[in-house]
């Protein structure tokens, strides 16, 4: 077993949350949320992250802007909807729980 695949799966597990927890702050464009995953150690690419912004649209959770653009075509910048604030709390509150176990099973601490 490849640990490298295992660290993988686990980043994939939380990106979502992580981009939601990002689009709270601000309303972002795309590169923008690469960068601040990149910055965390959550490496993603551009084939990773649109198809995530998509599940979460369609799922209500996002809601975008065109905005013009000086140095090419226009931006789509990505914030929470209200629905998406809620489910936010709702993935907090199951990070802390969640966290908490494997901190208490592992012997861990965090």
């Amino acid at each position: 077993m490849k640990i490298e695949n295992t660290k993988a799966q686990m980043r994939k597990g939380v990106l979502e949350f992580c981009i939601l927890g990002i689009l709270a702050a601000r309303e972002a464009y795309p590169s923008d949320i690469i960068e601040e995953l990149k910055e965390a150690k959550l490496i993603v690419v551009e084939g990773t992250l649109y198809p995530l912004l998509t599940r979460l649209k369609n799922a209500g959770l996002l809601s975008y802007r065109w905005e013009e653009s000086t140095s090419g075509p226009p931006r789509k910048y990505y914030s929470l909807t209200e629905t998406g604030r809620v489910f936010l709390a709702e993935l907090e509150k199951t990070w802390k729980e969640l966290s908490t176990a494997v901190n208490k099973t592992t012997k861990t601490s965090n």
